[in-house]
């Protein structure tokens, strides 16, 4: 079976989809990701969504989601980004770590090609050490 990660952020309008995004990209279907957000914006950050072409993936397509019961429990993983600061996040039974990374919203681009480019990282280490996990245990 696929592991599945979720991102979790207030909106689901920037952070969470970028690392959806990466996560899928460059997975390469070794792994799935989904974001959904505690109180979903009504669409994506035109910041992110230029932020994100500019890396070459689009996700002008992709719509903010609400946080459900069912997708945690579906996750192998879940990493909010910032949403337990403001006491927002469910409690949940799935590993769960907090990535606080600043909020994109109403940043300029600069800004947000920052953040962008921190969640990359992010999420590049977060599949080499899945891969290592992986090798230990002979899969």
């Amino acid at each position: 079976m696929t592991k599945k990660v979720l991102f979790v952020c207030v909106h689901n309008s920037g952070r969470s989809q970028m690392a959806e995004a990466f996560f899928n990209s460059l997975a390469e279907g070794k792994a799935i990701a989904a974001s959904a957000g505690t109180r979903p914006a009504a669409h994506i950050d035109s910041n992110v969504a230029d932020a994100m072409r500019e890396a070459g993936i689009n996700i002008r397509q992709q719509r903010p989601k609400p946080l459900t019961f069912e997708m945690m429990e579906s996750a192998g993983r879940v990493i909010t980004m910032g949403c337990g600061a403001e006491e927002v996040c469910p409690a949940s039974f799935t590993p769960t770590e907090d990535w606080a990374l600043e909020d994109p919203e109403g940043k300029p681009v600069e800004k947000v090609r920052e953040i962008r480019d921190e969640i990359k990282a992010r999420v590049e280490k977060l599949i080499a050490e899945s891969e290592k996990v992986k090798e230990a245990n002979g899969a």
